[in-house]
């Protein structure tokens, strides 16, 4: 809660607000800005008792505010945020402030789809500049504001910060004559808890998790007991991790205090899930102490007619109170309902009655109709499953707004351990196919039906459905010695097995206690030769099928570095030999250390000797460094064209020094033709193109040993093709002297920039980068995942998902250490071009201060980067340029998390920092439209901005348009970066490496190109 703040404390101090606010006449009254849905509903309690004591009705609009990282600080997407709020009935609902239009899209289109009541939106007027400013200009902002209202998401429209009257006139002009949101139909049942939860048909049954109950959970009772809170909240995770969707929760011990327990563990637990919360007890007290704990929309387990009406009201007036669905049970003052026409009945009359009387939603019922143990032999309950089933059937025809809930377990009770998991599958199972909409089970020991043999599934329906004490004994005597399935049993694999499968699953658990073992019959130096190298040997075929990604490599590669360390004291030094040695180094000038770093941790883990000298090393270092390791082979990294070509003055000098070792390269500016006719050319040596640090490990284990000749003699065979298609080449030089001149209009229409000063943004927030991430770039290309990024990470695939939070975790801790911070310089500067050149004057327009020579292509369409700003005479145009950087800490916490074995950390941290300036460079150019005057649709996704659909480009030196590398040093003299930490090279390239800087542009025919597209370097 804010400020530490009690809920009641809350309710108090809005109450004495709300009788000023109405006494004084107000017409309405407004939650607005709200970040937090437990201070909204104390606020709507309080609003509802000064309206019962002032003895009148007033209407209430609540307004949101997702922050630029899609939630609430609080952490609810929209959805949740409405779902949460939905029982106070507001009149409006909808967001303001935090962001501007732009990144409320998403979030507009939601709740206009979701809200039953009238929708309303008051950005600010963009996000403020360094000085707190807003440079979003009225035109601007009501355009985008114009377009939620042309797709039809809007009733009320306005500004918030940085918004002026001539942001509301200009909104006012141009939302004028169109027509306002259609109401929409109210949605079927749905819960909250950071994130919504909709009951859809395709989807069912939700899966309640049943662990966190004393009644249920021997664990969970004795963590309760021994008062371990955190422990035992931890249990609401697992259960989530292993497919729960809603979270149940009973304290209900009697030799306990019932309330006190609930108000220790349910602030915890709410911190730890973002699922919706179940509050089971029979103590509307306590259930109302775990209300005022929960943000979202929680369900109520139970109430029912067994006393008549007055428990039902009681949890009713709750229920409608705090905003929670409730379940009813099928009990009436008769007993428990057995019959599925009891069951009906008793449903229908405690729905009408919570409708009619106490006014909740059908949709926010839901309806037990209990199930009861066929195991124990109780004549009365014969028959009983197949009832229950049936009851099912009956209520989603006769009461199809509420959903059905049940305890699945309750069917097993008194049967075996194994046979309980697959007769409750077997119960699970029918009672989907009759609708259930909730089951209520131990979601770690969910059985799949479909696995299940068929002579099991035939024994489990007719017990069900045929009771009989023979039935009984049957199913008892086949399940008795059974036990329980346990996860790839290890124990039935050997030793030697065990010890490579930790490496290939990643996985320590148990690793050490079997290398004991293994000390106690081999040499350590042969459980690394042997089992270790035979898992990380696996590793790599796996990987090389596309069975493994890089993440899970670099976890096996912490498992291998583990087990090596465990096993280095009781080893002599003599015992350590390495199967190669490699020297290792990004080449001169170059600061991009990431690929290096990764080729480092999978050789360093299968055996070699690795050097690595780091980044910016020249020749002369790597020869001293050869002298003196007498290395089996080197390895040169780089990122762009520049390292390319560092890399054949690199193997120049070494064929001088007499070197002519196997030289390794590989880098994203990198091709296998390059390398084979560039470096090559240069080097007496063998020179081989590595792709990635896996075909980096294979060239390596090739090189020594007994396939080194066969691997030296197929380059060079790939050299000489290489050669031959160049010597039958025909020269394509222009044969004519006639100027150049691409189609490019010279007379683009001239955007205004807003000001010519230099902007510093120092310490930027990341949450408004979040949405800029890259997920493809960083969770595809850097670690490794497989196929679409967003699509999985949709459909809730476990290894994107615990990849994504790993990355969410990672980012969280660098912001908190500050070892990501986000700092950026931009100013707009008049330019005008002069031929092939762009020249950039002082504010006045007038006075010189650089001069950018650009190249042309020499073919057709013969573009240029200066074709994309007036020409001299033609009136003064304008450019932007920036300079940013995410990097200043990052390389050495890598390092130092690189050292203690922590590499998927250490090569993650590095990743993320990348894709970071990537995400701020894409935001700031964002940023750079809007101030322009031509600002992205509204209808523009994120992944279009990656794909550059918007008007204008940036550009950066050392890439395709603008390959000179050296023409940096103009930018930085303009924008002086160094003041943000950022420097250059000796090779011109920016350090720290997580640094971005361009030149923007606004014409809109602007593209991107590449000067030489035929370039074998890049």
């Amino acid at each position: 809660m804010t400020g530490g703040a009690t809920f009641d404390e809350l309710v108090d101090s809005y109450r004495v607000q709300a009788l000023g606010l109405m006494a004084g006449g107000c017409d309405f009254l407004m939650i607005e800005t709200a970040q937090d849905m437990l201070n909204v509903k104390a606020a709507g309690r309080a609003i509802e008792l000064a309206a019962r004591e002032l003895k009148r009705t007033i209407p209430v609009m609540v307004s949101g505010t997702i922050e630029a990282m899609g939630t609430t600080l609080a952490g609810q997407n929209i959805e949740a945020f409405y779902l949460s709020v939905e029982h106070l009935r507001p009149f409006a609902i909808g967001m303001n402030c935090a962001t501007g239009p732009e990144l409320m899209r998403d979030h507009m289109r939601a709740l206009a789809g979701l809200a039953s009541c009238a929708v309303s939106c008051h950005p600010n007027a963009g996000l403020p500049d360094e000085e707190g400013r807003y440079l979003e200009t009225p035109f601007a902002f009501a355009k985008k504001m114009a377009d939620f209202a042309h797709e039809g998401w809007l009733n009320m429209a306005g500004g918030c910060c940085g918004t002026t009257p001539d942001h509301i006139r200009e909104l006012r002009r141009q939302l004028s004559g169109l027509s306002p949101r259609q109401a929409v139909p109210m949605h079927v049942h749905a819960v909250a808890g950071m994130e919504a939860l909709l009951l859809q048909d395709d989807a069912r049954p939700v899966i309640v998790g049943e662990r966190t109950n004393v009644i249920g959970s021997r664990k969970f009772r004795k963590l309760i007991a021994d008062g371990d809170y955190d422990a035992a909240a931890e249990i609401a995770r697992v259960q989530v991790r292993a497919g729960a969707q809603v979270v149940d929760i009973c304290l209900a011990d009697p030799d306990r205090d019932e309330m006190a327990d609930m108000l220790q563990l349910i602030p915890l637990a709410v911190r730890k899930v973002k699922v919706p919360m179940m509050i089971d007890s029979t103590d509307p007290a306590v259930v109302e102490s775990a209300l005022k704990h929960i943000q979202g929309k929680a369900i109520i387990n139970s109430t029912n007619l067994e006393d008549g009406e007055p428990r039902l009201a009681r949890y009713a007036e709750l229920a409608r109170a705090y905003g929670a669905a409730l379940v009813v049970g099928t009990i009436d003052e008769r007993g428990m309902a057995v019959t599925r026409e009891r069951k009906v009945e008793i449903a229908k009359r405690a729905v009408s009655l919570l409708t009619e009387r106490y006014g909740l939603r059908k949709q926010d019922i839901l309806i037990d109709p209990l199930t009861f143990p066929v195991g124990t032999g109780d004549e009365k309950y014969i028959g009983s499953a197949e009832e229950t089933v049936e009851a099912i059937r009956m209520l989603r025809e006769q009461l199809p707004e509420c959903p059905t809930i049940l305890g699945i377990s309750n069917v097993s009770f008194g049967l075996p351990p194994a046979g309980r998991e697959v007769l409750n599958a077997a119960f699970l199972y029918h009672c989907t196919r009759a609708g259930l909409g909730y089951a209520i089970v131990n979601s770690e020991r969910l059985e799949r039906y479909a696995s299940i043999p068929e002579d099991e599934r035939d024994l489990c329906d007719r017990l069900l459905f045929a009771t009989s004490d023979e039935l009984v004994a049957e199913f008892t005597a086949r399940f008795r010695e059974k036990r329980v399935a346990v996860k790839a049993a290890k124990e039935s694999l050997s030793l030697e097995e065990r010890i490579a499968s930790y490496v290939v699953e990643g996985s320590k658990d148990g690793l050490f206690a079997d290398l004991d073992q293994a000390l106690a019959r081999y040499a350590p130096l042969d459980i690394i030769n042997g089992p270790l190298m035979d898992g990380m040997n696996e590793v790599g075929r796996l990987f090389n099928n596309n069975e493994l990604i890089v993440a899970e490599v670099l976890q096996s590669a912490e498992v291998m570095k583990a087990a090596v360390s465990y096993l280095e004291p009781h080893m002599e030094k003599s015992d350590v030999q390495a199967k190669g040695r490699l020297v290792l180094a990004t080449v001169k000038g170059d600061v991009h250390d990431i690929g290096k770093n990764l080729v480092e941790i999978i050789l360093a883990n299968n055996g070699f000797e690795v050097i690595n000298l780091g980044i910016k090393v020249p020749p002369e270092q790597l020869i001293q460094a050869i002298r003196e390791h007498k290395p089996d082979m080197v390895g040169l990294s780089g990122l762009l064209v520049k390292s390319a070509q560092q890399m054949v003055v690199t193997a120049e000098d070494f064929a001088h020094a007499g070197i002519d070792i196997p030289l390794l390269v590989g880098g994203a500016a990198l091709t296998k033709k390059f390398t084979l006719t560039k470096i090559a050319d240069k080097y007496t040596g063998p020179v081989i193109y590595a792709k990635d640090a896996m075909e980096g490990l294979d060239i390596a284990n090739q090189l020594v040993s007994a396939q080194r000749d066969q691997l030296i003699n197929r380059v060079a065979e790939e050299r000489k093709a290489f050669a031959d298609i160049a010597g039958g080449r025909v020269s394509s030089q222009a044969s004519s002297q006639v100027h150049r001149r691409s189609g490019i209009r010279r007379d683009a229409p001239i955007y205004l920039p807003p000001d010519l000063d230099r902007h510093v943004l120092r310490d930027y927030p990341l949450k408004l980068l979040r949405p800029y991430l890259n997920l493809q770039m960083l969770l595809g290309k850097h670690l490794g995942l497989t196929g679409n990024v967003e699509k999985r990470i949709a459909n809730k695939d476990r290894q994107a998902i615990e990849l994504l939070q790993m990355v969410e975790e990672i980012l969280q801790d660098a912001e908190v250490q500050q070892l990501v911070r986000a700092h950026a310089v931009y100013q707009f500067m008049p330019a005008v071009a002069d031929g092939d050149e762009i020249v950039v004057f002082d504010r006045d327009g007038k006075s010189e201060r650089a001069r950018i020579a650009f190249p042309r292509q020499a073919k057709d369409p013969y573009l240029c980067v200066a074709d994309f700003v007036r020409p001299q005479g033609s009136g003064t145009d304008y450019l932007a340029m920036f300079a940013l950087t995410t990097g200043g800490a990052i390389r050495a916490e890598s390092e130092r998390l690189k050292a203690e074995g922590s590499y998927l950390r250490a090569h993650a941290l590095q990743a993320i920092a990348l894709e970071l300036a990537e995400a701020f460079a894409e935001r700031l150019h964002q940023q750079l439209r809007d101030m322009w005057g031509f600002p992205d649709p509204m209808s523009m996704t994120m992944r279009e901005r990656f794909i550059a659909r918007y008007q204008g480009i940036r550009v950066s030196f050392g890439y395709p348009a603008c390959p000179d590398l050296e023409q940096q040093q103009i930018l930085f003299s303009l924008l002086k970066p160094e003041d943000i930490g950022m420097a250059l090279t000796d090779g011109f390239m920016m350090d720290p490496e997580a640094s971005v800087s361009a030149l923007v542009f606004s014409h809109p025919e602007a593209r991107y190109f590449n000067v030489e597209a035929d370039s074998s370097a890049g």
